[in-house]
């Protein structure tokens, strides 16, 4: 395990799992939501995104993690290892509530209260993009190792059991 990607749904804890990982690990993490933002809540131009994700991938090791699907299909290319945070659309939901207030290091804001749209993005993902990301993981699992958490208790056994 030396090119690891995150996915799942926003609120699922793919920034807590991954951050776990990399200490257990000792890979470099970078956070796709860091590379994003700006701290005047705009972003940096999807070329911009692309080369510095370029970089990243071209390294000998990595985490990444976050959803981005529009350069899924690449990090699972590049990846040896997919961590699927697999979680109700109730988590998910919960855990976009309780990190309200609180600083994230992956973000450059503090949110202060849950973006109406935002909400409904995680509602929507679960519908509709959560089918086709099980599709691109069915393809791909013979050539990748694809690990699925279902709760995150599931996800700390795991993190309890690196060495």
């Amino acid at each position: 395990m030396k090119k690891v990607i995150i996915i799942g749904s926003s609120g699922a804890g793919k920034t807590t799992f991954a951050k776990k990982l990399a200490e257990k690990t000792g890979l470099p993490l970078y956070h796709l939501d860091s590379i994003w933002h700006k701290a005047d809540r705009s972003h940096i131009t999807r070329e911009e995104f692309d080369r510095i994700l370029g970089d990243i991938l071209s390294k000998d090791s990595w985490i990444i993690d976050g959803e981005y699907s529009r350069t899924r299909e690449w990090r699972i290319k590049e990846c040896d290892t997919v961590f699927f945070l697999d979680f109700s659309l109730e988590v998910c939901l919960g855990g976009i509530y309780d990190r309200v207030g609180k600083p994230r290091s992956e973000m450059p804001w503090i949110e202060t209260e849950v973006d109406p749209e935002f909400e409904q993005y995680i509602k929507d993902y679960h519908k509709e993009s959560l089918p086709t990301l099980r599709e691109t993981l069915e393809k791909h699992k013979k050539t990748k190792q694809i690990i699925t958490f279902k709760a995150r208790e599931e996800a700390d056994r795991y993190i309890e059991s690196l060495k």
